[in-house]
């Protein structure tokens, strides 16, 4: 073997893994949709169409993006959004978009009508095709009153003390000091969500708490036939399915 190749076969080492690792993400994640507002079209028009009911607090919602709250629920802040149908991500868009260059330093492209660079999600979106595949992945996507949406921001889950009081009266939802604890009929959604966007993008990974957390969700909370079909739906319609819901689908009958 020459020396010249001898030289050269590290470099070809290291684009052959580049090269798999996205051929990899790709296979696994989304790799259809790359646009977010379609992903929430598609969400409202051929994935919900018999089961119009939010995440957290369990509202229906009609084909006009309406959302009807349920009785007791209410709210002290944005309560124009509680009127509304938002998509929220359950793993934040921040949490991953921040692995992104283009959004911690902004690009050469991101720059406005008056030259002014900017960065973050929109500088991210605009240049970099992995992240708008996982922001428009439709299985990380799921429907919310739009206040909720909004005060969960990009906060994580965690359990917390049995004395926390809900955030909007009869949703169980609690959001304390910049953390969430869903209700409990949402924990295991969030769980395999959050185990799907692990295992399928090298750009999101969980602490070790969380992982836990979510391993437990997993367990104590099962699947049930809509979260099935739901999956079944998104698989269909993007590619790609979501694993760790589809083998739980299985094991427990519902497919």
């Amino acid at each position: 073997m020459s020396s010249k190749l001898l030289k050269i076969l590290p470099v070809l080492a290291v684009i052959l893994n580049l090269f798999l690792s996205s051929f990899s993400w790709a296979q696994v994640g989304n790799h259809s949709i790359s646009s977010f507002p379609k992903a929430k079209r598609t969400l409202e028009r051929e994935i919900y169409i018999d089961s119009r009911q939010t995440l957290y607090c369990q509202a229906q919602f009609d084909s006009h993006k309406n959302v009807f709250p349920p009785a007791g629920f209410h709210t002290e802040k944005y309560v124009k959004r509680a009127q509304r149908i938002e998509w929220e991500h359950v793993v934040p868009a921040e949490n991953f978009g921040r692995s992104f260059e283009e959004w911690r330093e902004g690009h050469p492209q991101c720059v406005d009508s008056k030259g002014r660079s900017f960065k973050g999600r929109k500088c991210a979106e605009k240049v970099n095709l992995e992240f708008r595949l996982m922001q428009a992945d439709m299985h990380n996507l799921f429907p919310a009153i739009g206040a909720v949406n909004a005060l969960r921001s990009n906060y994580n889950f965690v359990m917390m003390d049995a004395e926390a009081s809900a955030s909007f009266g009869s949703c169980q939802m609690k959001i304390r000091s910049r953390k969430a604890e869903p209700p409990s009929h949402a924990r295991g959604v969030i769980a395999r969500t959050y185990l799907y966007m692990e295992q399928s993008y090298p750009h999101f990974s969980m602490s070790r708490q969380q992982q836990q957390l979510m391993s437990a969700w997993d367990k104590q909370h099962p699947v049930n036939a809509f979260e099935c079909q739901r999956a079944q739906r998104i698989e269909k319609l993007q590619h790609n399915a979501n694993k760790v819901v589809k083998q739980r689908c299985i094991d427990f009958g519902l497919l």
